[in-house]
């Protein structure tokens, strides 16, 4: 095992990690379950009872309409493309939120979508369900087989619009990942998530989401609410190019799902900072490479790193890079070489791999000859 001492600057983003003695308790939420997630790093800073299956009410339609985007990609459904709601789509459920379609009317796509997002109708979300998999029944598989891919463990659906049942569940941390997943595959779409309000068949309807009325910041996503769920609400807020995503379930009011989660998301922008360590592909460190075209090897990351530290902690990180040599070629890029360790105070913070930037071919059979004798006395 080799190991090499790197300065703190050289650090990567931790997925999780436990506060440091100066940094504040988070805020206790009248909330059974509830994260916050920094997109910018992928790391959570607080996390409360968030593997915890839980019933998501509507912000089951976040993977509706994850779905809905993932068609418009494919050209299978098109924006303006008009649409003929469906019987099972008007179905009368006491209580239920509605787009106010009726059997038979004709509408886009994108109106659909609007009705979706910001109406929460569960009619919108029927008919685009029935659409784009034939079935409810077939839209659910398509579902549960996207949960699975986005790494949803705790999660499990049985119809496209949140209705209580044992079986559907997801789970704070899960639906972050969902959230981030909007926000990174679709943001062409993202809009959609921070529109207060939507006029269809001259009805206006205001997005229930009141974290987009006080917090001017705040550009999405989605609440939910049962009696048996409480009040739920995933919501968004990007202030100088950091964005942060609070999961909060089982809310006791309607006003306190805005209030808390607001409470939550300030408590990550005023402790923590998130700062850029390395641009994607570049080298941190050269490696020794033996048997290859080239004696050494650059390493680094493939995509941008972010780190979210408490404020006032950078001095306080230390970082460690270990390889397993020898590292023979042939290496492909990409191909991970080592490790680097990071931590704070002393402390286990978090690790992550470290990839070859470039290829490394075999050299030819006598230089493959001359690194073995070397080897011998390595």
């Amino acid at each position: 095992m080799n190991i090499i001492l790197l300065l703190a600057g050289l650090l990567l983003p931790a997925t999780a990690f436990a506060l440091p003695p100066q940094i504040p308790a988070a805020p206790a939420l009248a909330a059974k379950s509830y994260l916050l997630y920094d997109y910018t790093s992928s790391q959570v800073l607080v996390n409360q009872n968030a593997d915890a299956r839980m019933e998501p009410a509507s912000l089951t339609k976040l993977m509706t309409a994850y779905l809905v985007f993932d068609a418009l990609k494919h050209g299978t459904l098109l924006p303006e493309q008009n649409l003929t709601v469906p019987v099972a789509a008007v179905r009368n459920i006491s209580g239920e939120s509605r787009m106010l379609l009726k059997a038979g009317q004709s509408v886009t796509v994108g109106e659909l979508l609007r009705g979706l997002i910001v109406q929460s109708g569960n009619d919108a979300a029927v008919t685009l369900a029935l659409n784009i998999a034939g079935s409810e029944a077939g839209f659910v598989d398509l579902m549960n087989r996207e949960a699975k891919r986005l790494g949803m463990n705790n999660t499990h659906f049985v119809n496209p619009v949140g209705l209580p049942d044992a079986q559907h569940y997801s789970s704070a941390s899960d639906l972050a990942l969902l959230a981030a997943a909007i926000v990174r595959d679709y943001p062409q779409h993202y809009a959609l998530f921070g529109l207060r309000d939507y006029t269809f068949n001259n009805v206006t309807q205001a997005n229930r989401n009141r974290l987009l009325w006080i917090d001017p910041y705040a550009d999405g996503l989605k609440t939910g609410h049962t009696e048996t769920a409480g009040y739920c609400l995933v919501g968004s807020v990007k202030r100088d190019n950091r964005r942060l995503i609070s999961v909060l379930l089982g809310v006791p009011s309607d006003n306190l799902r805005a209030t808390e989660s607001q409470k939550l998301l300030n408590f990550g922008f005023q402790y923590f900072d998130a700062v850029r360590l390395y641009q994607k592909n570049q080298p941190v460190t050269n490696v020794r490479i033996w048997k290859g075209t080239k004696s050494h090897l650059k390493v680094g990351f493939r995509q941008d790193l972010f780190l979210t530290i408490p404020k006032g902690k950078l001095a306080q990180l230390k970082a460690a890079m270990e390889t397993r040599q020898p590292i023979l070629a042939p290496v492909s890029s990409g191909q991970p070489l080592g490790l680097l360790k990071l931590t704070m105070d002393g402390k286990p913070y978090a690790e992550f791999p470290l990839v070859a930037l470039e290829d490394a071919p075999l050299a030819n059979v006598f230089s493959r000859g001359w690194d073995s004798i070397r080897l011998l006395f390595e």
